[in-house]
């Protein structure tokens, strides 16, 4: 699984923000909230190498690139949506959330929910239970940067 850790990730090449408008590397510098060009550049770069976005090129002479979300990427949005939700309820100040969502369909101001696929009935803590799939498997490595099977620093 990859790690896409975004703390700190404002504004451009933040995941929540990319596909929305301007996807060129000028585009997201502009809207940039004080990023630096190179740490823009490592960010595209690692949504690249994930398989969120793939890098276009859309001139020749001098060589210019845009960032396009994968099919991968747009499987991610609604985890975006469900993080955006969540530091809306915890994390706003008193001017309330940075963004607002409008559902084109109906029209209406919105924000996500997680609910059930089959009786769309919200996903509570109390009311999921988890259990083993298929795709288990009993001795799958875990690894943890910097971490020893052991739990201890590694060595």
């Amino acid at each position: 699984m990859p790690n896409l850790n975004c703390s700190g990730w404002r504004g451009p090449a933040n995941p929540r923000t990319t596909g929305h408008g301007k996807s060129r590397w000028r585009g997201l510098a502009a809207r940039s909230l004080g990023i630096g060009r190179n740490v823009l550049t490592q960010r595209l770069k690692r949504l690249v190498e994930e398989g969120m976005l793939d890098r276009v090129r859309y001139q020749e002479k001098p060589d210019r690139y845009e960032y396009v979300l994968t099919d991968k990427g747009r499987d991610f949005y609604p985890v975006v949506l469900a993080m955006a939700a969540w530091g809306d309820r915890w994390l706003n100040g008193p001017a309330g959330p940075p963004i607002v969502l409008h559902h084109g369909p109906c029209g209406h101001t919105t924000e996500a929910k997680v609910v059930c696929a089959h009786c769309d009935g919200p996903l509570e803590l109390g009311d999921v239970k988890a259990s083993l799939g298929p795709g288990y498997q009993f001795n799958l490595p875990f690894e943890r940067p910097g971490v020893g099977s052991d739990g201890g620093p590694r060595r």
